[in-house]
């Protein structure tokens, strides 16, 4: 027979470790984009849309603030603070760059925002799970001040 050491059950071990990889990811996304510079980043994106729909008036100004909300959404589901609007923040902002994505063509790059949003999904559908997380430490001191005392 196999016994837990902690209070932690499964369930909420593989919601911490799925919502802690997805939050790296994201902020890694717009940290490095930002340390690398975001001028030669917009730069490209403006170049890889400059055959589509989207003019480059509306294309700038997006990268120069996707790397800062890639960033902050990531740190967000890192540490599981307002879990709920930065997964669905982020589930919203995969729906723009698929859009974009798909004015280009590139089902490729569709199909990998297409699993980045299935892993939105699961994290949204199991935020009872989410008890490793500030969230959820907050919640417990509002908890415990509102206790009355014996």
């Amino acid at each position: 027979m196999v016994t837990r050491r902690s209070g932690l059950d499964d369930p909420s071990l593989a919601y911490a470790l799925l919502r802690l990889t997805l939050g790296l990811n994201i902020c890694m996304h717009g940290t490095t984009r930002l340390l690398a510079g975001v001028g030669s980043f917009v730069a490209g994106m403006v170049k890889m849309f400059q055959n589509t729909l989207l003019p480059g008036a509306i294309v700038q100004p997006f990268g120069y603030f996707l790397p800062w909300l890639e960033a902050a959404i990531g740190f967000l589901i890192i540490i599981g603070l307002r879990t709920r609007e930065a997964l669905v923040g982020g589930a919203v902002l995969m729906l723009a760059l698929t859009f974009g994505t798909a004015l280009r063509q590139d089902w490729e790059v569709a199909g990998i925002q297409l699993l980045y949003s299935v892993v939105y999904a699961i994290l949204i559908a199991a935020l009872r799970y989410n008890s490793l997380s500030v969230d959820r430490r907050l919640l417990r001191q509002i908890e415990d001040r509102e206790l009355p005392n014996p």
